[in-house]
């Protein structure tokens, strides 16, 4: 038996969520409760359940309390939250004065009403959706959860597309509801509304992973789904500008909770938080402070956040303002930071570790302040640690790092600095490895530069990594200091014929291999004249514009040096260009400046020309394993990738300081993807070579679309495939890969023509990446069939060419739904095409599902073709138009015959042109339409019916 999307998931997890305290509300009633038409207003205006709640919570509310209304969009949906939250106000007329309403009661949760309902309807006037199963506090819709059956391919991708459409069709609702599910029965992902992109998606681990039962039970568990709504959720600054909104993940909550924890402890003042690169300790550090200022047992502490660099002062105090902390306080000086501690403050204070040098002892006794420090590992080092924590005795000191050292001369690591309290030496600890499994971070691969340009081994022993048994490199400025003494080196990097040599062998592999994948790249160079002299040389092999380089300026700076100097303002620009698709420059030449902090996750290579060690290594390293992805362009980047030019991943446990096995397992040779393509493509692939019995012909192509109607079987091709096309996009081009391309071409041309048969869009560029697209579309010009790629004209001639030829009938039906899909996208006008095309893609999805035979799914396609060209003719010679027809056919279905209205409601339409841009006219004319079928005495649910089908349909054409 086929499971089904309801039974097998959604009311499986409905089941799950009663078990934990929410109360299950029929569709019916849900539907009933907002009245006929489901739409924005009674979703809170008129929702009897919240109003009776907002009174008892709030007796003193006035009679005519407004509840307030919320931008259709993010600006709304912060708006929506901290109306949750309990953080807007109404006047009490007895009081005279403002308070805050609350609308959900946190301090008492059996106070509330929790409910869950399935098939939730609502409708905006220009688009009605029904969301999966939907989560409610008080009447208010909280959390959507979409569902996919067991056995759909690629469920949980098609879930979310599903929430993306929603945020586009019906903004309102989507303001309201804070967090969204995606769920196939097995894994259950979750975000933030209004930040769907794919890296700030996260997979529910919960109790047991890969158990449902405990993911939904677990994630909806009152108290979590409350702390969420509370506590968890952020609206923060970009980048870039604007704003976005984030939840936090399950190691962020665990961490701000283990700090929270170990603040209201007497005995132990000190915590480590291990959090790996890239896995959002900045905002768990604001979300620690914010709650460590807000939390009533702190009784107004003074929360410092100590940074490591000066311009994430003023994003964190943005970050800070946005969470709504008024009493944020920057200490820019060390005389400001003497006078903020002396004067008893209490608030949050923004500083730098250097602000402390030379501090007296005691400068604010009190138990209840709070120190969180950021990049522990180096911040506290040597005296400054000292001054700090003689300045404040009874503070409690948290450290952040992603790799804490413990193998320094003295052995004084940031264990010992910080681990004092904990058995193991953490708090709360969230590894590399967990990272990368769980998508937050991506592995690394590296390959060597050609010997010739590599530094000699015995000067990278002597004037480098011999040093990491004295002491350890913290950041870039320590490890610049050593490369000032390293002159060998230094002058190896920096000659003439070796910048020319490795400037060129640059250019070449960028345009190879990583501009044709869309992604972009930096070049590290040693020192600041390396970076220029990188830039004149590239300049040479590339378009100029292509590169830039971003340093800072100093006081003797040379001409050399001045001449690629640029404007804060021009540097913003640039480095906001850098982190976009399709921009300009494609290529940033640093040494120093965006080594750390600076996130562009569109950032995949890294050509690495200065010796690096311990934290500078791996801070900067760490810039290309960011997740990036661009659904339009169909980009999902793999790992991130560096090109050693220095010869530092020969002897990676040299370079770093501290335990490196985590590292070693993620950093890995490129020699390894090289092993693994012919692997697959050679073992795993061999049952799929089996299948070309002769000729690679249209006949050959019509047995393998016949072999691959099961689903799971070509589920199973196309992830293959998908793995072996992404391992020779990233290695090709290479000499290693001549003696493989016939196959994989052969390979590639299965996927093209399956991909033709069954997949709805059919736009190869978009299917294929770059290089495998140029391949294929080489051998099928070549080739003397189009292997089910052809496109006929959808007319009587059209059709008996298709009839007529000596092809498979597999074929045939491939090149109809092609054909009816073409008519269709050109005449984008035509409502009566859009359900013709919708018939052809149902028809064609049970041929592809085996509910039909090859010889009905041919015959359903011919006579919905032939049908379409003669009700063109048909139309012409009645003089209607297509809007008229479509009108028609709809009244014909409904058992209605009546010419009259047919032209009534044709000429109300045309009083609405461009209505489905427009909330009001859609609005008008759904009332218009309502008035003119009211005539007909039909019942409303009817009417309903009718003008549902119209406004969707319409708004769907380019009318």
């Amino acid at each position: 038996m086929k499971p089904t999307e309801s039974k097998s998931v959604q009311n499986r997890i409905i089941g799950y969520a009663e078990g934990v305290g929410w109360k299950y509300v029929p569709r019916e009633e849900s539907d009933k409760r907002r009245g006929d038409e489901l739409s924005y207003k009674e979703l809170l205006f008129y929702n009897r359940l919240l109003i009776d709640k907002l009174y008892e919570f709030n007796p003193w509310l006035p009679s005519n309390y407004i509840i307030p209304s919320f931008s259709p969009n993010i600006d709304g949906s912060r708006q929506a939250l901290a109306f949750l939250r309990g953080e807007t106000t109404a006047y009490d007329e007895q009081e005279k004065r403002e308070r805050n309403v609350i609308v959900i009661n946190f301090n008492q949760p059996d106070k509330n009403t929790f409910e869950v309902t399935d098939e939730y309807s609502f409708s905006n006037g220009r688009f009605t959706d029904r969301q999966d199963i939907v989560f409610l506090i008080n009447g208010i819709p909280i959390v959507d959860l979409e569902c996919k059956n067991l056995i759909t391919s690629e469920g949980i991708n098609k879930a979310l597309d599903q929430i993306r459409r929603y945020h586009r069709e019906i903004p309102e609702l989507m303001a309201i509801e804070q967090l969204f599910l995606a769920s196939e029965g097995m894994r259950l992902e979750y975000g933030a509304t209004w930040n769907t992109k794919q890296r700030n998606i996260f997979n529910w681990k919960g109790d047991n992973a890969g158990e449902l039962e405990n993911k939904i039970k677990t994630f909806f568990d009152i108290s979590h789904i409350l702390k969420l709504i509370e506590k968890y959720l952020m609206v923060i600054e970009k980048d870039e500008g604007g704003v976005t909104k984030i939840v936090l993940r399950e190691h962020q909550v665990a961490a701000v909770e283990a700090t929270l924890k170990r603040a209201s402890q007497e005995s132990a003042t000190r915590g480590l938080i291990w959090h790996t690169q890239g896995s959002g300790k900045t905002y768990t550090m604001i979300k620690t402070a914010e709650l460590l200022f807000k939390a009533p047992e702190a009784e107004k502490p003074t929360v410092i956040i100590m940074l490591d660099r000066n311009e994430l002062e003023g994003q964190m105090a943005d970050n800070l303002r946005f969470a709504g902390l008024a009493n944020v306080k920057r200490a820019e000086t060390i005389r400001d930071l003497v006078e903020i501690l002396r004067s008893d403050y209490r608030g949050i204070v923004l500083t730098m570790i250097h602000k402390f040098h030379g501090l007296s002892a005691d400068l604010n006794q009190r138990k209840n302040v709070y120190v969180l420090i950021d990049e522990a590992h180096r911040s506290t080092s040597g005296d400054l640690g000292t001054f700090m924590m003689a300045a404040l005795p009874f503070a409690t000191f948290i450290g952040y790092t992603g790799t804490p050292i413990d193998k320094i001369q003295y052995g004084q690591g940031t264990f010992k600095t910080f681990g004092v309290n904990d058995a193991k030496g953490y708090l709360d600890k969230y590894n590399i490895s967990e990272s990368i499994e769980d998508g937050t971070t991506l592995p690394l691969y590296y390959s060597l530069a050609p010997n010739e340009m590599l530094v000699p081994k015995e000067t990278l022993e002597r004037e480098i990594f011999n040093l990491a048994e004295k002491a350890s490199i913290t950041d870039i400025e320590e490890l610049n200091k050593i490369l000032e003494r390293a002159i060998n080196t230094k002058n190896f990097l920096k000659g003439k014929g070796r910048v020319e040599k490795v400037g060129k062998f640059i250019a070449e592999h960028f345009k190879a291999y990583i501009d044709p994948l869309g992604y972009k790249a930096f070049v590290v160079g040693v020192d600041r004249e390396a970076c220029a002299l990188y830039k004149k040389e590239l300049d040479k092999h590339l378009p100029p514009e292509w590169s830039e380089v971003v340093y800072s300026s100093s006081n003797n700076d040379s001409e050399l040096l001045r001449q690629y100097l640029h404007s804060d303002q021009k540097e913003k620009k640039i480095r906001n260009d850098f982190a976009k698709y399709g921009t300009e420059p494609k290529i940033l030449i640093v040494t120093e400046k965006l080594l750390t902090g600076y996130d562009a996750p569109i950032l995949y290579c890294m050509y690495l020309d200065k010796p690096m060690r311990d934290h500078a290594l791996l801070q900067t390293i760490a810039r290309v394993n960011r997740p990036y992805e661009n659904t339009e362009m169909k980009m999902v980047k793999p790992h991130g990738f560096i090109l050693d030019f220095v010869g530092i991943f020969e002897k990676l446990e040299k370079a770093l300081a501290f335990d490196s096995d985590e590292v070693k397992a993620i950093v890995k040779e490129l020699a390894i993807l090289k092993e693994l393509f012919v692997k697959k493509l050679k073992s795993e692939a061999r049952q799929y070579f089996d299948l070309l019995v002769g000729t690679f012909d249209d006949r050959l192509a019509g047995a393998l679309i016949e072999h691959f109607r099961d689903e799971e079987k070509r589920k199973l091709f196309f992830k293959l495939f998908n793995e072996i096309e992404m391992l020779y996009e990233i290695i090709s081009p290479d000499a290693f890969l001549r003696p493989y391309i016939n196959d994989y071409t052969t390979l590639s041309s299965m996927y093209h023509v399956l991909r033709n048969a069954y997949a709805k869009q059919l736009r190869i560029d978009r299917e294929f990446q770059e290089k495998t697209a140029k391949l294929v579309q080489e051998y099928i010009e070549s080739s003397p069939v189009k292997l089910g790629g052809e496109l006929v004209k959808l007319d009587v001639k059209g059709i008996e060419l298709i009839k007529g030829k000596q092809q498979p009938d597999e074929i045939k039906i491939i090149n109809l739904v092609k054909a009816i899909t073409r008519r269709a996208e050109e005449r984008a006008d035509d409502p009566v095409l859009i359900s013709i095309k919708e018939r052809a893609e149902s028809i064609m999805n049970d041929y592809a599902s085996r509910q039909t035979t090859t010889q009905e799914a041919l015959r359903l396609l011919l006579k919905l073709a032939e049908d379409e060209t003669s009700r063109e003719k048909e139309q012409e010679k009645e003089g209607l138009s297509s809007v008229a027809w479509f009108i028609r056919d709809l009244l014909t279905k409904e058992k209605i015959a009546d010419s009259g209205l047919v032209k009534n409601l044709e000429k109300i339409i045309a009083e609405y042109p461009g209505f489905s841009g427009s909330e009001k006219l859609t609005r008008e004319l759904r009332n218009s339409l309502y008035d003119r079928l009211e005539k007909l005495k039909l019942s409303p649910l009817e009417n309903k019916k009718i003008v549902d089908k119209i406004i969707e349909t319409l708004a769907r054409t380019r009318l």
